[in-house]
């Protein structure tokens, strides 16, 4: 592949000025998408069931280790980079990008990340010890990693400490508790878990946060309840509980109390739930775009063929308006997106701050929106499962409930911190 020519396609964050290797990485998401994610993807819907043919194509393809540095044998794909090339997976399949986003972030998180994370020498050199342990399992083994935050409480929004506690004992640590909503439920080989540190004392506190890995065939840990929900389904994310599973201090994938401190420090590394939905809205735009030019088949939802009748009705004007209007909202999110991206680094100014919150709120509402238009103004036929559209709709609803930022508390993030400074109160 040149990776110098033109790409084929505009990719789902727009027509940017891309380097070399980001053509080549968007161009392989691409075709992955096209061929093989997208013709799949009502099956995971349908049944509920977890992408794992999607799986083996990303870890075939060199995917999986995507954000894992060269220095570990991955492809070392800086933050921007990822953004991109899940943006365009979730063009083709929202369950897939969804996922892959637990996956990599993963991995991100111990890689440029946490390069970006004050740590002391001693921590640093725990740090990196470990990761190459991680890091290892990804590359020489296609290990699948889920990164499980809600327990049903304030905790996943930054509010009150993990209830799911890990205890120190000799040699490593002691897990009890449970968590919610969590994607990869039975596919991932190893659990990155986020957990409060029992000091055994009866004040838990967010800054002994804990990141540690509970492999899937741990004793005591375990996977139950069901999985019917209105969309992003091939999640799979069920229940997982922890009793007395003990792991050892080398499945830390931070040193203790770092996680906090990133989470303070890398406001942006919450953002990655956001290029699916982006994915998703170009979704919904390119298929009305050709179901208007007559260029699908309304039976069976697939390309028109040569010589076969198509039914156009671009001629309309109410048609013509409802795209246009669908178009300036994905490129106002386009922009916000891009613009995020490229400003995310380790501690922020506050204006680039409100504007990754305004862009994941813009991005998480916007696909919904335009998922609305597209079903109004495609019509009824929309409606039928042969078609992806009302899948779409159902996927794109989902984005704006899922923690720490979910819809309400973006809001909730930029009114307060736009009104207060940093140590302000009200007397």
């Amino acid at each position: 592949m040149d990776t110098n020519l033109p790409l084929s396609f505009t990719p789902a964050v727009g027509d940017l000025p891309f380097t070399a290797r980001q053509r080549s990485l968007l161009s392989l998401a691409h075709e992955l998408g096209r061929t093989r994610f997208a013709p799949r993807a009502a099956q995971w819907d349908e049944t509920a069931t977890f992408p794992f043919a999607n799986y083996d194509d990303l870890r075939d393809a060199g995917l999986l280790r995507l954000c894992v540095p060269e220095a570990h044998g991955g492809l070392g794909a800086d933050y921007a980079t990822y953004m991109m090339v899940a943006a365009e997976i979730g063009r083709f399949c929202g369950a897939t990008a969804l996922t892959w986003n637990m996956h990599i972030s993963s991995t991100m998180w111990t890689g440029v990340l946490a390069d970006g994370i004050a740590m002391t020498d001693a921590e640093r050199t725990e740090h990196a010890r470990r990761s190459a342990l991680h890091f290892g399992r990804v590359v020489n083994h296609g290990a699948i990693y889920a990164q499980p935050f809600s327990e049903g409480s304030a905790a996943a929004a930054g509010r009150a400490p993990f209830g799911t506690t890990a205890k120190k004992v000799d040699g490593g640590w002691r897990i009890n508790g449970r968590k919610i909503f969590a994607s990869l439920a039975g596919a991932a080989h190893y659990y990155g878990v986020l957990c409060t540190e029992d000091k055994g004392d009866e004040h838990p506190d967010a800054r002994d946060t804990l990141y540690i890995s509970v492999p899937a065939t741990a004793p005591g840990f375990s996977i139950s309840g069901d999985w019917d929900p209105l969309g992003m389904r091939g999640t799979v994310s069920r229940n997982l509980h922890f009793q007395d599973v003990f792991v050892s201090d080398d499945e830390q994938l931070m040193p203790r109390g770092i996680y906090f401190k990133g989470a303070q420090t890398w406001p942006a590394m919450f953002f990655t739930l956001s290029p699916t939905y982006l994915g998703l809205a170009n979704a919904a735009y390119d298929f009305t775009v050709r179901y208007l030019r007559g260029e699908i088949n309304e039976a069976t939802g697939a390309p028109v063929q040569p010589g076969e009748r198509s039914v156009k009705r671009r001629m309309f004007p109410t048609k013509q308006i409802a795209v246009a209007q669908m178009r300036i909202q994905l490129e106002s999110m386009r922009a916000l997106f891009t613009r995020a991206i490229a400003e995310a680094r380790p501690n922020p100014s506050k204006d680039e701050r409100m504007r990754l919150y305004a862009a994941h709120f813009s991005v998480m509402e916007g696909a919904n929106d335009i998922a609305r238009l597209a079903i109004r103004t495609c019509g009824g036929q929309s409606m039928m499962k042969h078609l992806p559209l009302e899948r779409l709709y159902r996927d794109s609803r989902c984005g704006s409930l899922m923690l720490p930022w979910t819809a309400e508390l973006v809001l909730d993030r930029m009114g307060r911190e736009t009104l207060y400074e940093a140590g302000e109160r009200d007397d």
